[in-house]
C-alpha cells in the first residue's frame, strides 16, 4: 500500500508536525510535502497512485529529468515578475508636485499588483505540478515553453492596462488583452498537468485523491477568467479586480487556514 504525500492543497497532519526527510521541502499552495514510501510492486494497480510495472516502464523510457525544466522556468518567472516594476514611474518635471504625481500613477500600481500576484499564482501552480513529476518528455517540455511564452509576454498587457485604464474604449481593449493573456497562461498550466497525468509522468507514489484535488483546484480559475473577460467589455476596472481575486484564490491557502482554525 502506498503512503501518500500531502496534497499541494491539503492541510498539515493533525498534530501540526511533519516527519521524515522532507521538513525543508518548499511549501506549495498552502501545504507541505510529507515523506513517501515507494509503491510496492507485489500488487500493482492501474491508478494515479500506483502505476503498473508496464506504466512505469513506459514513463521511464521516454522521460527526462525535470531539473533543467524547473531551473529554466524559475528563471523566466523571475525575470517576468521583475520587468513589471520597470514600467512604474512618474513624468519628468514632476518635482514641484511630486506627491501628487506619485498618487496619479495609481493605475500603474494596480496593474503591477495584479500582474505580480498572477505570475506568483502561476508559479505556485507550476511548482506544485513539477513536484509531482517523475520525469518529462519532449511534448511536456514544449508545453512548458508555451506557458513561459505567455508568462514572459505579460509585462506588455500590464503596461497597456496601466496607461489606458482611464480612457473609455481603450481601457476595454487593454482589459481584454490582459485577461486573454492570463486565461491562456492558466489554460496552459492546466494542460501541462492533465497531460502529465495522462502520459503517466506523475510520480508513482502520488495518491489518486491528491491528483484529483490539484486538477479541481486549477479548474475554477479558468471559468473565472472567462467570466471576467465578459465583464471587462462593460466594466474594465471591475474585471481587473476580478483577476486579482483569482490570483488571491491561488495564493492564499484558504482550505489550509480553515483546517488549522478548526483544530485550534
Amino acid at each position: 500500500m502506498c503512503r501518500t504525500r500531502a496534497s499541494a492543497f491539503a492541510s498539515e497532519p493533525a498534530d501540526g508536525r511533519r516527519s521524515g526527510t522532507h521538513d525543508d521541502t518548499t511549501l506549495v499552495l498552502g501545504a507541505g510535502l510529507t515523506p513517501v514510501r515507494p509503491c510496492a510492486t507485489a500488487a500493482p494497480r492501474v491508478n494515479m497512485g500506483c502505476m503498473t510495472d508496464g506504466d512505469q516502464g513506459r514513463a521511464s523510457t521516454s522521460s527526462m529529468r525535470t531539473g533543467r525544466l524547473e531551473a529554466f522556468s524559475d528563471g523566466v518567472f523571475a525575470i517576468a515578475i521583475t520587468l513589471l516594476v520597470l514600467e512604474i514611474g512618474v513624468p519628468g518635471g514632476s518635482g514641484e508636485n511630486l506627491l501628487q504625481a506619485i498618487i496619479d500613477e495609481w493605475p500603474s500600481y494596480l496593474a503591477y499588483v495584479v500582474s505580480f500576484a498572477s505570475i506568483g499564482a502561476i508559479w505556485l501552480a507550476h511548482s506544485a505540478i513539477t513536484e509531482y513529476l517523475q520525469g518529462a518528455n519532449s511534448v511536456l517540455m514544449r508545453l512548458n515553453l508555451l506557458l513561459l511564452l505567455t508568462v514572459s509576454f505579460l509585462p506588455f498587457p500590464t503596461k497597456l492596462l496601466a496607461e489606458y485604464i482611464q480612457e473609455d474604449d481603450a481601457e476595454r481593449v487593454a482589459a481584454t488583452v490582459y485577461g486573454l493573456n492570463l486565461l491562456l497562461a492558466l489554460l496552459l498550466v492546466s494542460l501541462l498537468w492533465r497531460y502529465s497525468v495522462a502520459e503517466h509522468l506523475v510520480r508513482p507514489d502520488a495518491d489518486d485523491e491528491e491528483v484529483d484535488v490539484l486538477t479541481r483546484r486549477l479548474t475554477p480559475g479558468l471559468g473565472g477568467y472567462v467570466v471576467f473577460l465578459a465583464v471587462g467589455l462593460f466594466l474594465p476596472i471591475v474585471a481587473v479586480f476580478g483577476y486579482l481575486a483569482i490570483a488571491v484564490f491561488f495564493l492564499v491557502p484558504i482550505r489550509h487556514l480553515r483546517r488549522r482554525g478548526a483544530r485550534a
